[in-house]
C-alpha cells in the first residue's frame, strides 16, 4: 500500500479514536468506506476487489491503524479472518460470491468462541445440521468482534463427522446479536454475543460444502487472526512509544526534562526495545507466510505470543511515564493500558501460546 494511502486512512481516523472509545461505537459510514476501498481485508487478491497485499505489506497497514485506534484495527482483523476463511476453505464458486461483498462494503464476523469453549475449541457445540438441500444452525457464539456491526457472520460449529464454518447473513431468521456492553478494551470494536436458533440456509452456505477436521479448521481462521494481533500491538507500542517521549520530552522536574531523569530514560529505552521486538518478530512472520514457509504456524504464534506481552508491558510502562497526563479515559496511553491486556486474551490465550511453543520446543511442530 502506498504511502499516499496510508495518510488517506491516517486522516479518516486520526484524532476520532478517543471520542469513539468514549462512545463504544465506530461510525458504520467509515467502516463501510474503508471497506468497499479494500483496506479493511487487503491481503484478498485483486481479482475479488482487494489490494492483494502481502502479509508484511498488509502488516505494516495495520500497525499503522492499530497505533491510532485499536477499535478500528479490530474489525480489520475480523474482516481479514472471514475474508482469509471463505478464500482458503470455501469452493471457487463461494469465493467469487462472497469475497467481493467483503471488498465492497459489507462487513463480516468470524464466530469461535462459545460459553463452554474458549481456549477449548474442541468444546464447541454449535451444530450446523444438513437437512435436504438445507442447513439448520443451532448455538451459541460469545465475544465476537465486530459481530455488531456486520453483515455476513462466518461461524465455526459441528457438521457431519467433523466440523464445518458457515457463512450467516446477520439479518437471517432466527440470527440475534447482542453487543457486549462496557468491554474492557477495543471498546468501540463491536464485541457481541451471537444466538443462532434453528437458522436455516441454503447448503451452499458451507465453506466448501464438507466437514473437515476441528484443527484444520481453527488454526486456518486463528493464523490470520494472530498475526494481525501481532501487528497491532506492533502499533500499540509505536503509539505509546510516540505519546511517552514527547511528554518526557517536554515536562519538566527538578529543573530539566524528565528524558534526562535515568529512571525515566531507562523506561524510554525498555519501550523502544519492546516496539522493536514485537516489529521484527511480526515481520519474520509475515515473511513465512509470504514464502510459505513451514514455519509459518509457529511464528504467527510466536509474533502473537511475544507482541501482546510487549504491548501489554510497554503500555504500562508508558502510563507510567505520563502518570497523571495520561491517566484519564480517552488518552491514547490509557486506552493503550486496556487494549493491550485484551490481546493477551484473544485468538489464542497467551498461556495457550505458550504451550503451543513449548510443544514446538519438544517436538519440532504445533
Amino acid at each position: 500500500m502506498t504511502e499516499h494511502a496510508w495518510d488517506t486512512v491516517t486522516g479518516l481516523i486520526d484524532g476520532q479514536a478517543d471520542d469513539w472509545d468514549r462512545a463504544g461505537l465506530l461510525p458504520v459510514d467509515l467502516l463501510r468506506k474503508l471497506g468497499a476501498d479494500g483496506r479493511l481485508c487487503a491481503q484478498v487478491p485483486a481479482e475479488y476487489g482487494g489490494r492483494g497485499l502481502s502479509s508484511l505489506e498488509n502488516g505494516e497497514f495495520t500497525a499503522r491503524v492499530g497505533s491510532l485506534c485499536s477499535s478500528v484495527r479490530s474489525v480489520m482483523t475480523s474482516q481479514g479472518m472471514a475474508a482469509w476463511t471463505i478464500e482458503r476453505l470455501g469452493t471457487a464458486e463461494q469465493r467469487a460470491a462472497w469475497l467481493p461483498r467483503l471488498t465492497g462494503g459489507e462487513l463480516a464476523a468470524a464466530g469461535f468462541s462459545e460459553p463452554g469453549a474458549g481456549s477449548d475449541l474442541s468444546a464447541i457445540a454449535t451444530s450446523i445440521r444438513r437437512d435436504g438441500d438445507s442447513v439448520v444452525i443451532d448455538g451459541r457464539k460469545v465475544w465476537v468482534t465486530a459481530a455488531h456491526y456486520a453483515d455476513l457472520l462466518v461461524v465455526f460449529g459441528r457438521y457431519e463427522d467433523g466440523a464445518a464454518a458457515v457463512v450467516v447473513p446477520s439479518d437471517a431468521p432466527g440470527v440475534r446479536v447482542e453487543r457486549v456492553a462496557d468491554p474492557l478494551g477495543c471498546r468501540a470494536a463491536g464485541h457481541a454475543g451471537i444466538t443462532l436458533d434453528s437458522v436455516r440456509l441454503p447448503a451452499d452456505a458451507v465453506l466448501g460444502g464438507v466437514g473437515l477436521s476441528l484443527p484444520l479448521l481453527v488454526t486456518t481462521a486463528l493464523a490470520y487472526g494472530r498475526i494481525s494481533v501481532a501487528w497491532g500491538c506492533v502499533g500499540i507500542l509505536r503509539g505509546c512509544r510516540t505519546a511517552a517521549a514527547q511528554h518526557a520530552s517536554t515536562r519538566e522536574q527538578f529543573g530539566k526534562p524528565l528524558a534526562e531523569h535515568q529512571l525515566v530514560a531507562r523506561h524510554l529505552a525498555e519501550l523502544l526495545v519492546a516496539e522493536q521486538l514485537a516489529t521484527r518478530v511480526s515481520e519474520h512472520a509475515s515473511r513465512c507466510w509470504d514464502s510459505g514457509s513451514p514455519e509459518q504456524v509457529m511464528a504467527t504464534v510466536l509474533a502473537k505470543h511475544v507482541s501482546a506481552d510487549q504491548a501489554t508491558r510497554g503500555a504500562e510502562t508508558a502510563l507510567q511515564v505520563l502518570a497523571s497526563a495520561g491517566a484519564r479515559d480517552g488518552h491514547l496511553v490509557a486506552r493503550a493500558y486496556r487494549d493491550a491486556k485484551l490481546m493477551k486474551i484473544i485468538e489464542g490465550s497467551h498461556e495457550m501460546c505458550q504451550l503451543m511453543l513449548a510443544e514446538h520446543a519438544v517436538n519440532g511442530s504445533i
